[in-house]
């Protein structure tokens, strides 16, 4: 037997119908799922939608007259608009019901949440009355209130540090960092409490240890100072996301609508240079970096001393690198002549292209192997720790950005395609992998 009700009916089937003869309401029923069964396949089969709670019992209201029955259909429906339209049709060809001729008219479906949209709006309606006359506040009652929200929203402190924070830093999952006490003022003021500042030049072992406990957002400023916090958050712990404020602006300056944009454009963390392209990257400008951040000072010319175990990366490489006024045996290298594509490449490469498309959004990245059979999908983040993991991997296929980390991990498992949406700073790319962009 078919379940009773259904939780949620969206649709309700008005029929009427007219049989020339005297019957019982089972015996109309049990026409209706006769002649019905295997008319539109097994996904609107009535019994399997009674069964599974997708229709409610079907209802019969009777009446005999003169030797004829006279009445109404009710069938209770959580399929969507045009699954229960057709199901409303289909009983529009029952013509039997035992013996004697029938004739069933669909009058009409019926969208029951109109009833509800009603009452819903006439509650609505007292409960604003209400508020208009009883629950506004006097201006004392005002001035109470924002003193109580004020007081909510003030700067507390977090760790051995004493980090700057917002109030729910502790029982929230996810975190946001950002540099100092200024930006983590204005991140309250427009309801963003679960942020910390980092509060000094350096990154203490409270925010390293914060960082790996939690999902951490880094919410920087839109320069080179911004980058730098970067550098040494990446350096000091582990970070999932990065953010940051437009070209030229601090978080601390941001309005609502700007900060909101900024945190929706955060990149995992291993794609955080696509941030800082086009900056400006003139030595002259790494001499100085001064700026109040709640107190402190930070001077990028010294940075290496405060942190002596850590070099930046740029400058071992250039410190191997011969100055370009510096002879050399070396001859110049060849012009680069483009790759002849072959009609099965060319097709393999549209072919991964597609693919692309199909996880535009998701924000995640798909392995395949040489015969572009799916092997594995990851969110974007867990990209390098899944390819690491990996083998026999024909294709990286992401919806994201081709970095150069991603590009040298692929080199080294023998992938022979990275396909992205765009390409970061790639200095190099390897003449085993072939990176495809979307067009």
């Amino acid at each position: 037997m078919g379940k009773t009700y259904i939780d949620t009916v969206k649709y309700l089937v008005k029929a009427n119908f007219e049989i020339d003869g005297i019957i019982d309401k089972p015996d109309i029923v049990g026409a209706v799922f006769g002649q019905t069964e295997g008319l539109l396949g097994d996904e609107l089969d009535l019994r399997e939608l009674q069964k599974n709670g997708r229709i409610g019992r079907i209802e019969v209201n009777l009446n005999v007259r003169n030797g004829r029955s006279f009445g109404n259909i009710l069938i209770p429906s959580s399929l969507d608009m045009v699954e229960t339209a057709i199901l409303a049709a289909s009983l529009e060809i029952v013509d039997r019901v035992g013996p004697c001729e029938a004739r069933i008219n669909v009058e009409r479906v019926e969208d029951t949440r109109n009833l509800k949209r009603k009452i819903l709006l006439d509650r609505a309606k007292n409960l604003l009355r209400n508020i208009v006359v009883d629950e506004i506040p006097e201006s004392k009652e005002l001035a109470d209130l924002v003193r109580s929200e004020v007081k909510i929203a003030e700067v507390q402190s977090f760790g051995a540090d004493k980090l700057p924070c917002g109030p729910d830093l502790e029982r929230s999952d996810s975190i946001i960092i950002v540099e100092g006490r200024a930006d983590v003022i204005n991140l309250l003021k427009n309801g963003i409490k679960n942020v910390v500042g980092i509060g000094g030049a350096n990154v203490g072992q409270t925010i390293a240890d914060l960082a790996r406990s939690k999902e951490s957002t880094v919410f920087l400023d839109g320069d080179r100072g911004g980058e730098i916090i970067l550098r040494e958050l990446q350096h000091a712990t582990d970070i999932d996301f990065v953010s940051r404020a437009p070209t030229g602006k601090e978080v601390e300056e941001l309005t609502r609508k700007e900060m909101i944009m900024a945190l929706r454009r955060k990149v995992p963390a291993d794609q955080a240079d696509t941030l800082f392209q086009g900056m400006d990257r003139d030595p002259r400008s790494r001499g100085r970096f001064e700026r109040d951040r709640g107190g402190y000072r930070r001077d990028r010319g010294d940075r290496s001393q405060r942190r002596g175990e850590y070099t930046p990366r740029d400058v071992s490489e250039r410190s191997a690198t011969p100055e370009p006024h510096e002879p050399t045996s070396e001859p110049a290298p060849a012009r680069a002549v483009a790759p002849v594509v072959s009609p099965e490449d060319a097709a393999k490469e549209q072919a991964l292209r597609g693919q692309l498309k199909e996880l535009e959004g998701t924000l995640k990245a798909r392995f395949l192997d040489k015969n572009q059979t799916i092997m594995q999908e990851v969110p974007i983040r867990e990209i390098m720790t899944a390819l690491t993991g990996a083998t026999d991997i024909s294709a990286v296929i992401l919806d994201g950005i081709v970095t150069q980390r991603l590009v040298d991990l692929a080199e080294q498992k023998k992938v022979g395609y990275a396909v992205g949406i765009r390409a970061g700073n790639l200095s190099r790319t390897p003449a085993g992998v072939r990176v495809l962009l979307a067009e």
